[in-house]
């Protein structure tokens, strides 16, 4: 049996699966995020470590006895700061945080290059600018730092003592050169930064090192190996199949991703796209990346009161698609494809005096749909072809949003068994890849279908109208504008 941990946002998944790749155990403990200034988002290192360690242990006992090795997700461009002690600095500086616009235009105008060697555009999400910022505004902590860890690496090195990251993690810092899948000394130069001070890099399905005594004697398990994983959309990836060369998903978590599995490296950063290294050998991948997706459903039940995400559906069923003339924006946290602004803000318009609770829940899951289907333009600009999207994430719970979905953007959806999941089954079975090899397109298989979500031609055209508006209101609302 192998055990996939994901060191999510909102919080931590631990999932067994055996041999055959069913889920034989489950384990979950929430996380918040702190927010102590505008723009800021922050997470305490140690609150993932207590959160793994619950999840783990949620797990029926016989089961984790039987486990023979770990693999690793977790939420990406996370930057944990260590001094000497291995000791977080200060909290983590996460994804969504939007504080360093500055610093990424410092960054591209003094690597000339970057793009071309990171594949993507300097953004205030990544690691890099995070590191900038710190030796700009808090210069005694930037002096004393010896290790920059992502979130789950810093849980690894508590696993194990070992400072080690994969390529696809890896390549959300903005210090890789993701065509070569290595440190840049460059991009790392520029940050005051050298490869002393990252982990060794592997690919997902190596092995790093195996759990240290006390943590295997905590957990009941063995001294199993531990894989290097994924970032949590690539490990995603992994657990629902999309492994060759045009496979492709839509990831709704905290944040709403659209992946597309590549066998070479097709980077397009002036339009915000990413390219990443896949959690495979000889693998790389584009992204499309929303900051906000399931975090909008949860802001806006929290607004109107509803009883959580399920009553908040319910309301905007009760609504109907295309109800109303309400707009939403969700860029709750700014936004990443393809606007790369991160001080956009979130913003309903065209409100009059019949909208209520169910057209304002109705307009959210629309704006969210809207945003991803700009996202999926600009995968298709870039000459990838996109007829259906694996769906996963705990926005795939809702059969109602997939209709809305699946009509904005124009795909087929295809909802998978355990999608909701999907990061911590790769990581499993990245696990299962580096303890008894195989060939991945044999371990990775794609999960049974639950039903599938095609376009409606009537929805289609009831939010044309819509669509249209919403792309016109960003530069009505942005201060780029």
């Amino acid at each position: 049996m192998f055990l996939g941990i994901d060191i999510g946002t909102s919080g931590v998944k631990a999932v067994v699966l055996d041999e055959a790749g069913a889920v034989v155990g489950q384990g979950t403990a929430a996380l918040t995020v702190q927010r102590p200034h505008p723009l800021w988002s922050e997470q305490e290192p140690d609150a993932w470590w207590r959160a793994t360690n619950a999840a783990v242990q949620a797990i029926d006992p016989s089961v984790r006895r039987s486990v023979r090795g770990v693999g690793l997700a977790g939420q990406m461009h996370g930057a944990t700061i260590l001094g000497t002690d291995d000791k977080p600095l200060r909290p983590a500086i996460l994804w969504n945080d939007g504080r360093s616009d500055a610093q990424c235009a410092a960054m591209e105008a003094a690597v000339p290059d970057l793009r071309a060697i990171a594949g993507n555009i300097a953004m205030p999400g990544f690691t890099a600018p995070k590191l900038l910022w710190l030796r700009d505004n808090e210069p005694g902590v930037f002096a004393k730092v010896a290790t920059v860890l992502l979130p789950k690496d810093y849980v690894r090195l508590l696993m194990t003592g070992d400072k080690a990251s994969d390529l696809s993690d890896s390549a959300g810092t903005l210090w890789l050169d993701v065509a070569n899948r290595r440190w840049s000394d460059e991009l790392l130069g520029a940050c005051g930064l050298t490869q002393a001070q990252m982990p060794t890099l592997y690919e997902g399905s190596q092995i790093t090192g195996t759990l240290t005594a006390d943590i295997a004697e905590r957990w009941g398990m063995p001294r199993v190996p531990v894989a290097a994983g994924g970032g949590d959309n690539a490990a995603g990836a992994v657990g629902v199949g999309v492994v060759a060369d045009g496979d492709a998903l839509l990831s709704l978590g905290t944040s709403g991703v659209i992946f597309v599995a590549t066998s070479d490296f097709r980077p397009n950063p002036d339009r915000a796209v990413h390219a990443f290294c896949h959690a495979l050998p000889g693998m790389w991948h584009q992204m499309s990346v929303h900051l906000s997706a399931a975090a909008c459903i949860d802001w806006v039940a929290r607004i109107t009161g509803a009883q959580g995400a399920a009553d908040l559906f319910a309301r905007a069923e009760a609504a109907g698609p295309a109800s109303g003339p309400e707009l939403f924006l969700p860029y709750l946290s700014g936004e990443r494809t393809p606007h790369n602004d991160a001080e956009v803000r979130g913003a309903f318009l065209r409100l009059d005096n019949d909208t209520d609770a169910g057209r304002l829940a109705q307009a959210v899951l629309e704006g969210v749909a809207f945003a991803l289907a700009d996202g999926l333009d600009v995968l298709r600009e870039a000459g990838t072809t996109i007829e259906r999207l694996a769906v996963i994430g705990g926005g795939a719970r809702s059969r109602y949003w997939g209709e809305t979905l699946a009509a904005a953007m124009a795909v087929e959806l295809v909802y998978l068994q355990g999608g909701e999941i999907g990061p911590a089954l790769g990581a499993a079975r990245l696990a299962q890849l580096g303890v008894d090899g195989g060939d991945p397109a044999t371990v990775c298989t794609a999960p049974p279908v639950s039903h599938r979500i095609a376009p409606d031609p009537a929805l289609v055209a009831a939010l044309a109208e819509k669509k249209a508006a919403f792309r016109d209101a960003y530069s009505r609302i942005t201060p780029k504008s």
